[in-house]
């Protein structure tokens, strides 16, 4: 017969023993953290330049530069307006971006802020460009609203790259390392 109090002392332990190994796993991912700031190119609607780093917002996929779609009847460059609002939303102040990983073209994948506001986030919630890996709800406020691409019809950008022989990628979202322990723990836990 196991005691409860035994238990408990177990189950404390475990408890105190996650906490630190979440804080050290939270201290090395900072530790690999790259932060960068500064004068910004816009290179369409989901990437930007500082300096010589390429940055890919994460989580997000907006249309490609020659991508068209319909409002009504009516085609537009959908490409060009989202590079456009990023522009647009690059400019309210200085833009700052924080990533620990990149893309298979080398690029950063960041999550980007300019004026106190998440580009990555308002790019979703402008109707600019979709959920890819993260921003789900902006993306559902964003189609209820009837807001920028869901305003008429479009195809997904990465499909549209499938249809025209553009750059394939996988959709991504913040997997830190604090992230994938936890994912790794409530595993264990679901198995026991």
């Amino acid at each position: 017969m196991i005691r409860r109090g035994g238990l408990l002392r177990d189950g404390a332990l475990t408890v105190v023993f996650l906490g630190l190994l979440a804080l050290v796993v939270t201290r090395l991912d900072e530790a690999n953290r790259i932060y960068l700031a500064g004068e910004t190119r816009i290179i369409d609607g989901d990437t930007l330049a500082i300096g010589a780093e390429r940055i890919r917002l994460l989580g997000i996929d907006a249309p490609e530069l020659a991508q068209v779609c319909l409002d009504g009847e009516t085609p537009r460059n959908c490409g060009q307006a989202a590079k456009a609002e990023l522009a647009a939303m690059a400019a309210l102040g200085r833009v700052e971006c924080s990533g620990h990983s990149k893309d298979k073209y080398g690029r950063l994948l960041a999550v980007c802020t300019s004026g106190g506001r998440e580009l990555n986030a308002a790019m979703v919630r402008s109707g600019q460009a979709v959920s890819y890996g993260g921003y789900a709800a902006e993306e559902r406020f964003a189609q209820a609203e009837r807001r920028g691409l869901w305003a008429g019809t479009f195809d997904r950008p990465q499909n549209w790259r499938r249809q025209h022989g553009g750059m394939d990628e996988a959709p991504h979202m913040e997997s830190d390392m604090l992230s994938r322990l936890m994912e790794r723990v409530r595993a264990f836990v679901g198995a026991n």
